[in-house]
């Protein structure tokens, strides 16, 4: 349901003609006489990117109920119930009549908030009627044209106050995924790498048992194999669902001709997909190949939380100049994601595989984290006091709010105006101070921008 905003004021001050002007069509008939207007007429309006249905009532007469104006009233009474904002209009050239301070009064007395609006106020006519407006209790009145479409960004930044949390709750409600918070569940890990790193050999060791065919032969593993176990943590002695997937080698795209290992590599790809931590496996005696990072980055780009785990640790050579050497690969290689953890394991021996199941699940945990919206807008309004947005070719980018849409990967969308202009780096600043002030360093990041449509920029 959009919020509503409801147009009130005595007969003949412009009402209808100001429904138009919001709704961009004429869809209230217009005239001089009074009384044109009887019924609640509804439209969707939109203001610079704001959208709330409007509604036009009939004008307010201080007539005997059951005559047909006294009708008329009781339709403009009844449609102020549910109202999000009520748009008070009055005729500047006329000046303030009595019935417009009856009408304040009875709109003081409501609990919808009111906007006094000041219409036919194009020329100097229309001064003493602005000056005289202040008078009805309603604060500074915003002056209008509404045959004209003057003071519309006004009346837009009186309305954004009171239709913006609304419009917030929309915007979410329009891009919200469903996603899973429940960290209750099984730990879904796939572990992948190259061929003949000894992924299987690590999920035989996790088991305790031969439960994977394993060899010295690199591609043994053709099919996607998930084996749910419970894993205790030998620390806290608590038992934790995993659920491990091994999956095939994954080789250099030009060598893979076989059309049995093309099926087997497009599986494990597919099993990252159902993966919520996967775990790159590395061979201490290769190192880093760039193949290793084109997987990461896959990983990556499918908004998987990542580890990375150097495996035949027990017969690395040189393992402090190896593990600094890689750490400092992956740092240019994976730049788009700083942080993400590196283990140094031993398949055949079980050194470091209950610290990174360890890992597993906390990097479950601040995958599937979701900000406060309150605590991320703080946020916003810091980054951007810090760094405010630029300004290309001169034109003032007005970044209005963020909102969480979905965690699993963590994912943001940045409503403002203009947002098409930001360049990719002032981006960058946003998700590396995202990743910084909220601790998301270890996780993908997804950041979308989102402009609001403005009615009139094609007028």
């Amino acid at each position: 349901m959009l919020p509503q905003v409801i147009i009130i004021g005595r007969p003949n001050v412009g009402k209808s003609t100001l429904f138009n002007r919001l709704v961009g069509k004429k869809l209230a008939l217009v005239d001089d006489q009074p009384g044109v207007t009887r019924d609640r007429r509804f439209g969707e309006a939109h203001l610079l990117g704001l959208d709330f249905t409007i509604v036009d009532t009939a004008g307010w007469e201080d007539e005997d109920p059951d005559s047909l104006p006294g009708r008329m009233r009781q339709q403009t009474e009844v449609s102020l119930q549910g109202a999000t904002v009520a748009l008070f209009v009055v005729d500047g050239r006329a000046g303030i009549t009595p019935l417009d301070e009856e009408i304040g009064r009875w709109l003081r007395s409501s609990t919808v908030p009111s906007i006094l609006l000041v219409n036919k106020a194009e020329g100097r006519a229309a001064e003493s009627g602005l000056l005289e407006a202040y008078a009805l209790g309603f604060g500074e009145p915003v002056a209008i044209s509404a045959e004209h479409g003057e003071g519309l960004a006004d009346l837009f930044e009186a309305l954004l106050p009171h239709l913006d949390e609304k419009q917030r709750e929309m915007d979410e409600a329009e891009v919200v995924e469903e996603d899973e918070d429940d960290l209750s569940g099984p730990l879904k890990i796939a572990i992948v790498g190259r061929p003949n790193a000894g992924k299987s050999t690590l999920i035989n060791r996790f088991l305790g048992e031969n439960r994977l065919l394993t060899g010295p032969e690199a591609g043994i593993t053709r099919d996607l194999i998930a084996i749910d176990w419970a894993w205790t943590d030998p620390k806290t002695g608590e038992e934790r669902e995993v659920r491990l997937i091994d999956t095939a080698g994954m080789r250099k795209k030009a060598r893979v001709t076989d059309k049995l290992e093309k099926m087997a590599v497009a599986d494990a790809r597919h099993a990252v997909d159902f993966a919520e931590v996967v775990v790159l496996l590395l061979d201490a005696t290769l190192g880093l190949e760039h193949q290793d990072l084109k997987i990461a980055s896959m990983v990556l780009e499918e908004g998987r939380a990542l580890i990375i785990a150097i495996n035949k640790w027990d017969v690395a050579e040189g393992p402090s100049g190896l593990f600094n050497g890689i750490s400092a690969a992956l740092a240019d290689g994976l730049s788009q994601v700083k942080g993400v953890p590196l283990l140094s394991v031993s398949a055949r021996t079980g050194k470091g595989l209950d610290e990174l199941l360890r890992a597993g699940f906390a990097i479950r945990e601040t995958w599937s984290r979701r900000v406060p919206t309150a605590a991320l807008n703080r946020w916003f309004d810091d980054a951007l006091a810090a760094n405010p947005p630029p300004a290309p070719g001169g034109k003032r980018i007005k970044m209005r709010y963020i909102t969480q849409i979905k965690n699993r990967p963590p994912s943001f969308v940045v409503f403002g105006t203009r947002l098409e202009l930001i360049p990719a780096s002032y981006e960058r600043y946003l998700v590396n101070s995202i990743r910084r002030e909220l601790g998301f360093e270890a996780v993908p990041i997804r950041l979308t921008m989102r402009s609001s449509k403005n009615p009139f920029a094609t007028k």
